[in-house]
């Protein structure tokens, strides 16, 4: 069944989001598109599929489609209304428990919303939390016929063309939009991915009402003028071999250490840029990244969204 909420944010959230995309687009024009070189490297060598993915962490590329198949927890499509004239189709997955749950926004990479992403929302499903992974590339292309995920170059393309100020008017939109579901508590957070997990560290900057929290997976930390405007805690994970976004780290540290906001990161050395979803990659690197960095990212909401 498809679903549309109206938008409930605030004047002020947009208002900053527009001096957000101001100051992102200056710093995108002046380091260029760091997700060029994003694209998906097979595997050194090839591995089983029963070895592809952690247990107790998403599954990994290989084994995604399987483990959705068998999965318990209720998930479903529905429309979101994000503004007068705009919605995003989501993916919507429950937990199995008998209380109200915290609320997680799954930002997709810049491939798009693709069944992996689908496969991490259900996973944060299994944890206890009401998954939630919107389509930001809603109306803008379409999948191939029979599948639910974008090619690369589609996907690539069409992403680059999202304003900032969009992305977070929409991310807050559902955020909203999950709030007010009737098992959820009045709490979310976000976690993304490469694009996404650029995203969810901008997602913090503007703190909209009801934010408690973002996790970064390898994703290039916001211009060090925004950080002073983040007003929630934020988790950063990154791999050792990935030195394009981790150059963004270290200043982000520093600028956010020295307004006193809460930015605890991760280096899981040996494993490379988008570990969680190639979980068979970097000789078991990747599948090690992924087993300690999971856990930490149900520490993080657990603590600042609730069990």
């Amino acid at each position: 069944m498809v679903r549309c909420v109206p938008l409930s944010t605030s004047r002020s959230l947009l208002g900053v989001a527009l001096l957000v995309a101001s100051a992102a687009c200056a710093r995108q024009s002046a380091e260029g598109d760091v997700h060029a070189e994003h694209v998906m490297t097979p595997p050194a060598r090839p591995m089983t599929v029963a070895a592809a993915s952690g247990t107790g962490v998403p599954a990994g590329a290989l084994d995604v489609a399987a483990r959705l198949a068998r999965s318990p927890r209720h998930g479903e499509w529905v429309m979101i209304r994000t503004g007068p004239s705009d919605s995003v189709k989501a993916w919507v997955v429950y937990p199995e428990r008998s209380t109200k749950a915290p609320v997680v926004l799954v930002v997709h990479e810049i491939y798009g919303l693709s069944t992996w992403v689908r496969g991490v929302a259900d996973q944060l499903a299994a944890d206890g939390f009401i998954a939630i992974a919107p389509d930001l590339l809603t109306g803008k292309v379409a999948p191939a016929v029979g599948s639910d995920t974008l090619t690369q170059a589609a996907a690539s393309a069409a992403i680059r063309t999202l304003q900032v100020a969009d992305v977070h008017r929409q991310l807050a939109a559902v955020g909203q939009y999950g709030m007010s579901l009737p098992a959820a508590e009045k709490k979310y957070g976000t976690v993304g991915f490469c694009w996404g997990g650029s995203a969810s560290f901008m997602h913090a900057v503007t703190s909209p009402p009801g934010l408690g929290g973002s996790v970064v997976y390898y994703g290039s930390s916001p211009a060090d003028s925004l950080l002073p405007r983040v007003n929630v805690p934020v988790l950063g994970l990154y791999a050792g071999d990935d030195a394009r976004v981790n150059a963004s780290v270290p200043p982000a540290v520093e600028t956010m250490r020295a307004r006193g906001k809460s930015y605890a990161t991760h280096t899981f050395a040996g494993s490379g840029h988008g570990f969680l979803r190639q979980q068979d990659g970097k000789e078991g690197a990747n599948l090690a990244a992924s087993r300690e960095a999971w856990p930490l990212t149900l520490a993080f909401f657990r603590t600042h969204l609730g069990r």
